[in-house]
Formats: C-alpha cells, structure tokens, sequence
C-alpha cells in the first residue's frame, strides 16, 4: 500500500524541485518531508530523488512515479470532495491578471481541476483594471488582480515591491533618456513608474508596448530598455536596479475579487487554494535547496 501522506510530500518536492520549500507549502518541518520521502523509497524499494548541495531532481524511477502518485491524490481529493455539502461545479469563470499567468497559476489550475472535474473553467487573462471592467459588467466570477496600495477593492492576499529590471542596468543607465518597456494603458504598473519617474524629474520614452508579459520580457532580455514587474515574479535574466539608480516605487497589492452573482462553494474552494499557495509569497518555479 503506497502511502498518501508520503505521496503528496513525493509530489510537492518533484513540483518545487526543494525541500525547503515543499515544506513550507505543506506547513511541515523539512526534516518530516526529508522521512516522507525516504519511507517511500524504502517501501518501493527504488530510488526517487536525487538531492546535492544545489538541485533536487527526480531519478528516471521517480520520474515513472510522479504521474502514477499525481492521479492517486487527484482520485483522494476527488473522494473527499464528494462527500462536501457544497461541491463547486459548473460554469466558473476567472480573470488573472497577465503578472500571474507564469509561475504558479498552471499549478494552481491543475490542481482545482484535479480537484472538481465538474467545474467548467472559463479563463481570461489581461491587465487589472480590464478585468474590473469586465467583472463589472458581469462577466466574470472572480478577479485574480493588482490594485493600488489603499484601495478597497477585493481581499488581500499579498502585498508586492515593483522593481526596476534590465538585462544589462549599466547600459541602460547609461543611456540620457531612460528607455521603458511597459504594458499600454490601463496598466497599474505603468502607472506607478511613470508616477516615480515624474516625481524624481528622470527623463523617460517607451521604446516597447505590448499587452504580452513575454513579450515585454523578450523585449527586456535583448536590452530594449527597463521593465518594472513585482520582484519576486521577476523574470529569469533579468537584473535588478536598486535606488539610487532609479527612484523608489510603491508596492502593489495582489487580491481576490469576488462577484456577488458567483457561486460561493466555487469561489471558496478556489480562493483557499490561492490563499494556501500565496500566505508565505510567490514560489520560484525552480530554486536550488
């Protein structure tokens, strides 16, 4: 009989590719996942994951499990959730904001679908303040969004520094007019840089708009100019510029908006997964242990 509780921690550890971190997203000490782990490789008799000083991976045995150990807890979480007064099902449709669409949204979404097969999930990607429009207009059920330090809309999860990025901060600097790559109107984020740079009297000019997070990245990593993302979704390759460089820029906060029309049991089983996965920040898709 395989274990469950060994299997999750099994799964957590091929996902976070860190021990560290799986034990922080199960709420477990890192020693306990360390045994978890072990009991399910002695009870396999086979080698699951290879650990050093600076990666964690799995071994091709390990590779073989994960798919086998992920159906197994879907089909527990199944089960359990059969047996809940309220089980989310049907038409869910959700806006994310385009910062989040990388890192740990597909995780999120496979797990939820996993989760609650009957629920039909409808997803819209774009910029905040789009998203408020369409909700307002009664197309979506729930926001995952930015907004603004001190304003009242939706429910905190988690507050954010925006940060000045470059592949290459000398160049940039060096250049007399500062050049931005930055999403279009109505971005929060647009909004709060140019806010900086007027405040500091930094002269500015966008050479790169586009609607795309990857291809602002793109943009950035061939050394167009400066992009401002929150830090620790900061894009691989690029670096940050501290002050005095460039001025200081306020922290957003990311949020759940909830419509008064959406269906509460879906929008609960939802929220409390991103809350689960958001309490202790944003969680690198890859970090060394």
């Amino acid at each position: 009989m395989l274990d469950m509780v060994q299997l999750r921690s099994f799964v957590t550890v091929a996902q976070l590719k860190s021990f560290t971190l799986a034990a922080e997203r199960l709420d477990l000490g890192q020693s306990t996942v360390s045994q978890h782990l072990q009991r399910l490789e002695r009870s396999l008799r086979r080698r699951l994951v290879h650990r050093d000083t600076h990666t964690v991976r799995l071994t091709p045995d390990g590779e073989a499990l994960l798919p086998h150990a992920r159906q197994l807890l879907a089909l527990e979480r199944q089960a359990v959730a059969q047996f809940e007064a309220d089980t989310p099902r049907g038409v869910f449709r959700l806006g994310v904001s385009e910062d989040l669409v990388s890192g740990q949204l597909p995780g999120l979404l496979e797990d939820f679908i996993a989760d609650y097969p009957s629920v039909d999930l409808q997803l819209s990607v774009a910029l905040s303040k789009s998203l408020a429009e369409m909700q307002d207009h009664g197309e979506l059920d729930l926001v995952m969004a930015k907004r603004r330090i001190g304003d009242k809309r939706g429910d905190g999860v988690l507050r954010e520094p925006l940060v000045w990025l470059a592949s290459d901060p000398d160049a940039v600097l060096a250049k007399p007019v500062l050049p931005l790559i930055v999403f279009p109107p109505p971005s929060l984020t647009r909004i709060l840089l140019m806010e900086a740079l007027e405040r500091s009297g930094t002269p500015w000019r966008i050479v790169c708009s586009c609607h795309s997070l990857s291809g602002l990245t793109a943009a950035a990593r061939a050394g167009m100019g400066v992009l401002v993302q929150p830090r620790s979704l900061a894009p691989a390759g690029l670096r940050e510029i501290v002050p005095p460089h460039l001025p200081v820029l306020e922290d957003v906060e990311f949020v759940l908006v909830t419509s008064a029309s959406a269906d509460r049991a879906t929008v609960s089983a939802f929220s409390r997964r991103v809350r689960e996965r958001f309490v202790k920040g944003f969680v690198p898709t890859s970090s060394p242990d």
